[in-house]
């Protein structure tokens, strides 16, 4: 661990904000350029589901340039994720020692898989179940006018919110580490997280039983694997460290 002084963690704060900056501007701009494609991308489950019963239109002059400068915003930062963490990563890992470094990268390198598995499972998976769902629901012979902007929000929104959900098993691993949670604390109160789970699956999908299980069982899933995790990789850590203390392995 290198031993600095304040002005020098300062200039290295701005040395790697400076940094991040750069890369988040370089991003949206070529985020900007590739918009329409972008555009064209996130509304293809929705197209695909629409077919001719419906279209997608902007209601405002300005619906589509706003649509355009929100697209680039959310994608620049997703897209250049790996460069601006990396310089995050750069400005912390002088104040860490060894051991440190080697227990938080994974969880650094596992986060980022996960977020991305969550965003891929709600574009190939959610997407196309719930639109087909909800164009199948009720009355077929009207027409469905949806408005551009409102979509392109809402669908970034909620690739977001799933590439969050999906830290589930990462963040059961640092609650364990914490010794906030055991595998059996996680496994007494198994069943009331499942009800929570079919809440939100609920909410967050057409009222449909097929569409809300697309969602609930991934969910539940990954709250299995957050245990088994917890299990094999938390537990041996405690065990080590308190060396089989009954206040680590008990309920």
């Amino acid at each position: 661990m290198k031993e600095m002084s304040l002005i020098e963690h300062l200039e290295e704060l701005r040395t790697r904000m400076i940094a991040i900056f750069a890369i988040l501007a370089v991003g949206f701009a070529i985020c900007y350029g590739l918009g329409e494609s972008i555009a064209l991308f996130l509304m293809a489950p929705l197209k695909e589901a629409l077919g001719d019963q419906g279209k997608i239109v902007y209601l405002g002059l300005l619906d589509k340039v706003l649509a355009q400068f929100q697209i680039a915003f959310w994608c620049s930062i997703l897209l250049t994720s790996p460069l601006w963490f990396r310089q995050v990563w750069l400005f912390v890992k002088p104040a860490l020692h060894d051991k440190e470094r080697k227990v938080i990268l994974p969880f650094i390198l596992a986060g980022f898989i996960l977020f991305w598995l969550g965003v891929s499972f709600g574009y190939f998976i959610v997407f196309p179940y719930t639109f087909e769902t909800i164009m199948n629901f009720g009355v077929q012979d009207i027409q469905a006018t949806l408005s551009y902007r409102d979509y392109l929000i809402l669908s970034s929104k909620v690739l977001v919110f799933l590439g969050i959900i999906f830290q589930l098993p990462n963040i059961m691993i640092i609650l364990g580490f914490m010794n906030l949670v055991t595998k059996y604390s996680l496994k007494s109160i198994r069943r009331y997280i499942y009800v929570i789970f079919a809440i939100v699956s609920a909410l967050l999908t057409p009222p449909d039983v097929v569409t809300m299980m697309a969602l609930w069982v991934p969910l539940v899933l990954l709250y299995e694997i957050g245990i088994v995790a917890v299990a094999l990789i938390v537990h041996p850590y405690l065990y080590r460290k308190y060396k089989g203390s009954e206040e680590v392995i008990a309920e």
